[in-house]
């Protein structure tokens, strides 16, 4: 059985690595096939040429009909251009980091990079009709002036294919690019920053240079919320599936077969006592309030007898839970370090990402944050929190409750946390705002 899982597993993410590797040329067909039907429009209402509502006549409905039908195709192409242009860049990047040839890329064979250049010719054909600016778009090679020239698919000379470059920033320029971290200067960063922006105002390629840099944001922002978003669900996911449907049917297996111990543990022992003594406790209780009738030592010891038997079924599940949350959690463990381990450059772009949210944090806000975080994980009342969170974890896993390990633990890890948060304030916050600290010290104060 867990070979069956095994292989599925290696078909899932072989599946998954398939579709990730054909962005690219998927982008492509789908922006290719958005320009044809623009293409299809131009030839069948408006002679061949651009479209254009001045050329014959048309009712309203027509023309609404025909500017929606180009908007939605116009921004189609647009989009799933940049997709192939940003899925490019990062196969290529991966590629090239994993040390492969370059015939491995998407562009490899050179009648395959023949069609797919005059794909790309043929989209920046269409899309420079309806651009604002007569301008080549910097991801596709230069155009003829044949709109209405046929796609030729020949094969074209290995030594003239070039792959395009894309105006996307890739997955290492976004992981590699200087964060508010990187910068410190001797000067407040308020004077340089209002130096800057006088100096990029003037500069005549400041709207080409912010239009990168929001791309690299957004970029940024995507790849973060995804591989997140990926931590989080896949060890869940691979939790919640080992449980119920690879170990948990062994285990009850198992357990109905009484090879489960009823006990896991002395405490657990104990709680099923407990429960038992107040059981017959209560029955003592009901008879003497008149509430029951006066029992038998027959009845008595017969009641005892099926109260006993539901806790030894109640702890027995417990117990096949436990053995079940231990493997569970094993295998979630490796999702997730499967996921780390392969995501080391997403790991980079998460980086960057939460640079550029923490340090864009007002001062206010930081000092606040920090006050929260320290006072919750190291402060006067978080030792009640961790005792109730290892309490929590060892009745998970079925382990006993060790006083002695939880104090130490309690009076060994939040000093650790509290020297980090302390070293990365004064290593890192004070260096880039110092402000923040001077108003985290007023509101600890």
């Amino acid at each position: 059985m867990k070979t069956s899982i095994f292989y599925k597993f290696r078909a899932y993410f072989r599946s998954s690595s398939r579709w990730f590797w054909d962005t690219p040329e998927r982008a492509l067909e789908d922006a290719y096939e958005a320009v044809l039907k623009i293409k299809a429009l131009e030839d069948t209402y408006f002679d061949g040429g651009k479209v254009d509502f001045k050329v014959g006549q048309f009712s309203n409905s027509e023309i609404v009909y025909f500017k929606r039908e180009l908007k939605n195709n116009l921004n189609a192409a647009k989009i799933r251009l940049s997709e192939f242009n940003l899925s490019h860049s990062i196969i290529s990047d991966s590629v090239k980091k994993l040390g492969q040839g370059e015939e491995t890329l998407t562009i490899g064979s050179p009648e395959r990079a023949a069609i797919t250049l005059e794909k790309l010719r043929f989209i920046d054909e269409i899309l420079l009709r309806y651009s604002r600016k007569s301008k080549l778009s910097q991801a596709l090679i230069p155009i003829t002036k044949t709109p209405d020239r046929a796609v030729s698919k020949a094969p074209i000379n290995d030594n003239t294919v070039k792959p395009p470059a894309s105006p996307y920033p890739s997955l290492e320029t976004v992981a590699s690019k200087e964060t508010i971290v990187d910068k410190s200067s001797f000067l407040p960063r308020s004077i340089l920053g209002t130096l800057s922006r006088v100096k990029s105002e003037l500069d005549p390629k400041a709207e080409e240079e912010l239009i990168k840099n929001f791309r690299v944001s957004k970029f940024k922002t995507v790849i973060s919320l995804r591989f997140i978003l990926l931590m989080i669900l896949i060890p869940l996911l691979t939790q919640q599936i080992t449980k119920n449907f690879v170990i948990g049917p062994a285990i009850d297996n198992l357990k109905n077969q009484g090879r489960i111990e009823i006990f896991l543990n002395t405490e657990m022992e104990e709680e099923a006592f407990v429960d038992l003594e107040r059981y017959e406790r209560k029955l003592h209780f009901q008879h003497l309030t008149g509430r029951v009738t006066e029992l038998t030592d027959e009845e008595m010891e017969e009641r005892l007898e099926e109260r006993a038997i539901e806790i030894q079924r109640e702890y027995r599940d417990r117990s096949a839970d436990s053995i079940k949350n231990i493997f569970a959690d094993l295998f979630s463990f490796m999702a997730f370090c499967l996921v780390i381990v392969t995501s080391k450059r997403e790991i980079d772009v998460v980086k960057s990402f939460l640079d550029d949210v923490v340090y864009g944090l007002s001062d206010s806000a930081k000092a606040f944050i920090i006050i929260l975080f320290t006072d919750m994980f190291v402060g006067f009342h978080s030792p009640h929190g961790w005792e109730v969170i290892l309490e929590g974890i060892s009745r998970h896993l079925g382990l006993p409750e060790s006083r002695e390990f939880i104090f130490l633990f309690i009076a060994t890890f939040p000093v650790i946390l509290d020297t980090v948060f302390k070293y990365w304030i004064f290593r890192y916050l004070n260096r880039i705002s110092p402000s923040a600290v001077a108003t985290y010290r007023n509101m600890n104060e």
